[in-house]
């Protein structure tokens, strides 16, 4: 994640979520002749930013639906797919994904994961291309960007609780000597799980543990991420705990490993520091031996009705 500015480019960001263009998309006849070739127009721009929102049709592709950005440079597929380092891993392209090819607004994508995968191109507008996958009947609309007016801090604050699940572990590192005594004290270990509805937290009152692999997790329950509309930066977090009260507390980045959890009830501040970071898709270990990186890849959540592909497969 950049350093995080206190004025952000709230243009941007209405165009970075604007919807409006959806019904356009709906409505309209497509002109599929942008007048330059399709590899000129992936190359336009530096990042495409995939707005799971507007996606269209019954089907799935994975590594899209994982991607906050694509970015397509002389054949080689880059993604950001993490939010720990967002905006500065691979100079904010992101990691190698993959290999591809684009003629005749055809894109044909070789994953390192996923494998083959085949689009149709349509533009949009001036920055908005879509992505119709003929096999599953699926849309993916990309907004495209110049990483120097991207807003990266948006997109991490926005997602943060993807970002809570980049780490095996989270790890009590600092409590405050201000704060009334609380059962939340004797908790030592959050860990916020990938997959499902991406509602499910483990908590330990283990100590010392090194590997997060062997904490033995005491409790297992929900938890929910909140915005507070004065601040983008501060979030809340709740912990349902079934045998008392919710754990309520504001939630503040103070970097890509460690986070700030305000217990307004007793007034403490605790310290956590991310344990076992998970790169998706890694390519290669510390010693350059090629990984698949991590198989329970966790998935960006639609938030609006799926609605039906009016695109007609034209494929022979």
């Amino acid at each position: 994640m950049k350093t995080i500015k206190l004025l952000l480019g709230f243009a941007l960001t209405a165009t970075l979520f604007t919807s409006c263009y959806r019904e356009e998309v709906i409505i309209n006849d497509f002109n599929n002749q942008p007048g330059i070739t399709l590899n000129q127009l992936l190359s336009s721009y530096e990042l495409w930013y995939v707005d799971i929102n507007q996606t269209i049709g019954p089907g799935e592709t994975p590594f899209l639906q994982i991607a906050f950005t694509v970015s397509f440079r002389n054949g080689v597929l880059y993604a950001n797919n993490n939010l720990v380092g967002f905006g500065s891993q691979g100079n904010g392209y992101g990691i190698d994904v993959g290999t591809y090819d684009a003629y005749n607004m055809i894109l044909d994508v070789n994953h390192d994961i996923d494998g083959y995968e085949t689009f149709d191109v349509y533009q949009i507008d001036n920055n908005t291309i879509e992505l119709y996958n003929p096999f599953n009947d699926t849309s993916y609309f990309l907004n495209g960007f110049q990483r120097s007016t991207f807003d990266y801090d948006f997109v991490f604050y926005d997602n943060i609780h993807y970002f809570l699940q980049e780490y095996e572990a989270w790890e009590k590192t600092f409590t405050s000597e201000m704060g009334v005594l609380n059962e939340f004290d004797n908790e030592n270990y959050l860990q916020f799980l990938a997959g499902g509805n991406d509602s499910v937290f483990r908590s330990s009152q283990d100590v010392n543990i090194s590997d997060p692999a062997n904490i033995y997790w005491d409790y297992t329950g929900v938890y929910g991420v909140g915005d507070i509309n004065t601040n983008m930066y501060l979030k809340t977090l709740t912990l349902d705990y079934d045998f008392f009260d919710n754990e309520f507390f504001e939630l503040s980045v103070i970097n890509d490993q460690r986070i700030e959890l305000y217990h307004p009830s007793s007034e403490t501040v605790y310290e956590f520091t991310g344990r076992g970071y998970i790169q998706f898709l890694r390519q290669t270990d510390a010693q350059g031996k090629r990984i698949e990186g991590n198989k329970e890849l966790k998935k960006r959540k639609q938030k609006t009705l799926r609605e039906d592909n009016p695109r007609d497969n034209t494929r022979s």
